[in-house]
């Protein structure tokens, strides 16, 4: 069960610092903030798109920090029962990222809307691993 819940730990630390970047520096093009998208840059010429634009992106790290604070409560009081199952949540979560969001980032990649090129690849990549950890990490808690 320890496995698992250094994963999941790992895992919200990453998303915590995902918020603070959607929050505080979203001009970034670091920690998957809103700054990869070159809308970003565009929306600021049209204050009432900037807005719009700004909404939905805190909306996002709120929703993220609501989740972010479940999980730890969650990890904190759950037994290994809970535990498992919420490594195999995370995974079927996760795992949407390849329904909707990745064929929408790799079409705007393939159109230079995102900076830096190839970004889709990188997501593509690092949300694949995160499964995988959340896999490996629920075979060796039930092993």
């Amino acid at each position: 069960m320890i496995i698992l819940k250094i994963i999941i730990i790992a895992f919200l630390i990453m998303e915590f610092v995902n918020v603070v970047a959607l929050y505080f520096m979203k001009d970034s093009k670091r920690f998957n903030s809103i700054g990869v998208f070159n809308a970003w840059e565009k929306s600021k010429s049209d204050p009432e798109m900037h807005n719009f634009v700004k909404y939905l992106t805190n909306w996002v790290a709120g929703t993220k920090l609501i989740f972010i604070a479940l999980l730890i409560v969650i990890i904190v009081t759950a037994e290994i029962h809970t535990i498992v199952l919420i490594g195999i949540a995370m995974v079927c979560s996760i795992a949407t990222f390849f329904w909707k969001l990745y064929p929408l980032i790799r079409k705007m990649d393939k159109a230079s809307q995102i900076t830096p090129n190839n970004y889709s690849k990188l997501l593509f990549v690092m949300i694949l691993s995160f499964i995988a950890v959340f896999i490996v990490g629920i075979i060796l808690t039930l092993i």
